[in-house]
C-alpha cells in the first residue's frame, strides 16, 4: 500500500499543495486536474524527485524517501518528456535501460521479448525509432517502466499528442496491467481515465477536492445537468443565466447542456451528470497556470 500523509508542497513562499492525504492500493488510479493544478508536482513526489515540505509518503508502512533503490527497484514511471535514443530501435533502447538498472541480461533479453509483445511493438522491435509516431513511442515508454515488473506504475500525461485510436490501444494496455500493481495516471483529458480509473483523484484549490468512483463523484452534479434548445439570438443571454458545458447547432437553434440548481422551465431535458461535466464545472472559475 501506498499512503499519502498530510503532505505540503511548496516553492519559496508559493505553495503548491497543502495537507494532501492519499490511499493507494492495486488498480488504477485517474488524477485529473487542468495543467497547473499541483499534478505534476504531486507525481515527482511520488517518485521522489521531489521532497515534500511537510508530511510524509509510505509504501508499506516506510518512509519512500528512507527506502533510496529498494523503492525505486519496485517503481515504473514514465514521465511527460519521455527521452529516448531516435538512432536506437526499441530492443537496443530497452537492453541499454536494463543495463543501467542492473538485470541480468538474459533475464532482460526474455523480459524485453515479452514486454514488446506486450505493448505491440514486436514486428518494430529492431526499427530505429526516428520513424516512431507519438503512440508507438509512448508505448515504448511504458515498455521502458515496465522493465523491473513494477509493483507501482506512475505515468505523467502520457496520452498528449496521440490520437483517438492510440488512446485507445494506451487505456486498453493500461487497463491490462493493472491486475497486480497501482497505477497512477495523471492527466488533464477527461476520456483518459473514464472507463478504467477504478478511483477519481481531483485537485483543487491546492487539496484534495475528490477521491472516489466515477459514479459517486458524477452524483455531486444529480439534478443539476439539463439540455435545452434555444434561439440564436437568446444564446448570449442564456450564457449569462447558466453555465455551459456544451453547444452545437441543430434545427436552426442552438442545444445547450448546461447547468442548472433546479429545473425552471419544462421544456428542459434532465441529463445524467458525466465526470466531463463534473471538470468543466469544478475548474470553471481557475485562472490556471503550467506547471
Amino acid at each position: 500500500m501506498l499512503i499519502v500523509n498530510n503532505v505540503s508542497k511548496n516553492y519559496g513562499k508559493f505553495l503548491v499543495l497543502k495537507d494532501i492525504n492519499l490511499e493507494f492500493t492495486n488498480g488504477v488510479y485517474g488524477l485529473l486536474a487542468p495543467n497547473g493544478a499541483g499534478k505534476t508536482t504531486l507525481i515527482k513526489m511520488l517518485v521522489t524527485l521531489l521532497f515534500p515540505n511537510e508530511g510524509e509518503i509510505l509504501y508499506n508502512g516506510t518512509d519512500i524517501f528512507k527506502m533510496g533503490d529498494e523503492y525505486r527497484d519496485i517503481l515504473g514511471y514514465l514521465p511527460q518528456e519521455f527521452g529516448y535514443y531516435k538512432n536506437y530501435s526499441p530492443r537496443k533502447f530497452l537492453l541499454y535501460l536494463s543495463a543501467l538498472k542492473g538485470i541480468d541480461r538474459r533475464q532482460s533479453k526474455e523480459k524485453i521479448d515479452e514486454l514488446l509483445k506486450l505493448v505491440g511493438l514486436e514486428n518494430v522491435a529492431d526499427k530505429k525509432m526516428k520513424k516512431f509516431s507519438g503512440g508507438m513511442i509512448q508505448r515504448v515508454g511504458i515498455a521502458q517502466a515496465m522493465l523491473n515488473d513494477p509493483k507501482i506504475l506512475i505515468l505523467d500525461e502520457p496520452t498528449a499528442g496521440l490520437d483517438p485510436k492510440e488512446r485507445v490501444r494506451f487505456r486498453n494496455l493500461l487497463a491490462e496491467l493493472s491486475r497486480e500493481r497501482i497505477v497512477i495516471l495523471s492527466t488533464h483529458i477527461v476520456s483518459d481515465i473514464e472507463s478504467i480509473a477504478n478511483e477519481i483523484i481531483m485537485i483543487k484549490d491546492k487539496e484534495i477536492l475528490y477521491k472516489d468512483s466515477l459514479k459517486n463523484i458524477c452524483k455531486t452534479l444529480d439534478g443539476m445537468v439539463y439540455e435545452t434548445k434555444v434561439d440564436f439570438n437568446q444564446v448570449s443571454d442564456f450564457r449569462k443565466q447558466y453555465f455551459s458545458l456544451s453547444e452545437k447547432q441543430e434545427d436552426d437553434k442552438m442545444k445547450i447542456r448546461f447547468i442548472s440548481q433546479e429545473k425552471l422551465d419544462d421544456s428542459w431535458q434532465a441529463l445524467n451528470p458525466s465526470i466531463e461535466d463534473v471538470f468543466l464545472y469544478v475548474y470553471k472559475d481557475e485562472a490556471l497556470m503550467e506547471e
